[in-house]
């Protein structure tokens, strides 16, 4: 492909991304699969470039555009020899005509930025959607630390997590034998830093409430020494049924995998009422947290779609609340940065439930910032994903 040619593919791609986001449909990641196998032709330098121009214009341009074409003019005005590529040869874009429209740019819509927390201040938006490095957790079960630090030496430790090793983006780590020998998963430092904070232990009965694909089930048996009553749920069957096979690799066979379905999930956790000494609720949310891995989020995020998360966070919380036993603890996570769903969603359950109080001091120095009766990380802080975690207590 000409260097012309890729821009005007990139073009076509963003095009079906913006549109994917204003409808709720496919992810990017998924749509730029697919249009690479559409185009076969395209060798793997091709895509490496057209995989840069669409994505460098997701991470600049701040909302869905009406275009792909405005979302990379937006990019063109920022490079020069992408403009230069806007020439009207074969496969390549049309020629920039005066006054043509751009996609405005910038790290989110006005309207978003106002619904961040407090804590998040305006120096920290550039970092928000910087490209994310690839972290690694140790599996315990496994391996330690040091040695998968002696697999990747180019790494570095991963400040306040024990089992944290840190790479660049774009290491091939999962292509390492020992990830499939499970001596180690791919795991951002955030998820981490909640896992520790749950504070689990040897002979505890845990409840993971939402599950999904279960890396947050994996490091909970690992920093358990496989000695914990585990029990992982979740409404989304195809999400939940990645984790049996990740447990056997990992070598944690004391996770038990339940799925719910959607409305009946207090009836089908009956027996666990009151009983679990943990509860780890990482509800569903806008992901604003996770712009840096997938920036297209923020083009998805409308006023409707973020009062349905408000809602099944409030339902979850409660939910999970009902599983603690006295004296245990609920550890509330949402990845995200957005005000209504951390310190308000908890402030929220604590004027409700009375007894229950707010835990402090579980996550490692300088990690994170007291947010109402929770804690905030965020990318430029504490350098992994934006999280806002909360461990309460329920009353004996």
């Amino acid at each position: 492909m000409t260097p012309a040619a890729r821009i005007q593919a990139a073009i076509e791609i963003v095009d079906a991304i913006a549109a994917a986001a204003r409808e709720g449909g496919a992810p990017a990641d998924a749509i730029f699969a697919e249009a690479m196998r559409a185009r076969r032709y395209a060798g793997s330098k091709d895509r490496r470039a057209i995989r840069a121009h669409v994505y460098d214009a997701i991470r600049l341009v701040r909302s869905a555009p009406a275009s792909g074409r405005a979302a990379i003019l937006a990019l063109a005005d920022a490079d020069q020899d992408i403009a230069a590529l806007f020439d009207g040869s074969a496969y390549g874009p049309a020629p920039i005509a005066p006054g043509e429209a751009r996609a405005e740019s910038g790290v989110a819509a006005e309207a978003l930025i106002g619904l961040f927390d407090p804590l998040v201040g305006e120096h920290e938006h550039e970092t928000m959607l910087a490209r994310a490095p690839l972290d690694l957790r140790a599996n315990r079960l496994k391996a330690t630390c040091d040695e998968i630090a002696a697999l990747f030496p180019e790494g570095e430790a991963i400040p306040g997590a024990d089992d944290g090793w840190r790479l660049l983006p774009e290491t091939a780590a999962v292509q390492h034998p020992a990830y499939a020998d499970g001596l180690f998963e791919v795991q951002d430092a955030a998820s981490q830093y909640a896992s520790a904070a749950l504070d689990a232990g040897p002979g505890q009965t845990i409840v993971d409430l939402c599950a999904g694909g279960g890396g947050k089930t994996l490091a909970i048996a690992s920093l358990t020494g496989n000695d914990a009553d585990i029990l992982a749920s979740d409404t989304n069957r195809a999400r939940l049924q990645q984790l049996p096979p990740r447990a056997e690799r990992a070598g944690a066979s004391g996770i038990e995998t339940r799925l719910l379905d959607p409305g009946k999930e207090a009836d089908m956790l009956a027996d666990r009422q009151g009983g679990a000494d943990r509860v780890f609720v990482d509800a569903p949310c806008s992901g604003s947290g996770t712009w840096r891995r997938s920036p297209e989020l923020r083009w998805r995020l409308t006023p409707s779609r973020l009062d349905r998360h408000l809602a099944d966070q409030r339902k979850l919380i409660d939910l999970g609340a009902d599983l603690v036993a006295p004296g245990g603890k609920l550890l509330y996570a949402v990845c995200s940065i957005i005000e209504r769903e951390g310190r308000a969603q908890v402030d929220d359950f604590l004027n409700r439930h009375s007894g229950w109080t707010a835990d402090g001091g579980y996550l490692p120095d300088g990690i994170g910032r007291a947010a109402g009766a929770g804690y905030l990380l965020t990318p430029a802080h504490d350098g992994c994903d934006g999280f806002f975690l909360a461990r309460l207590t329920r009353p004996c």
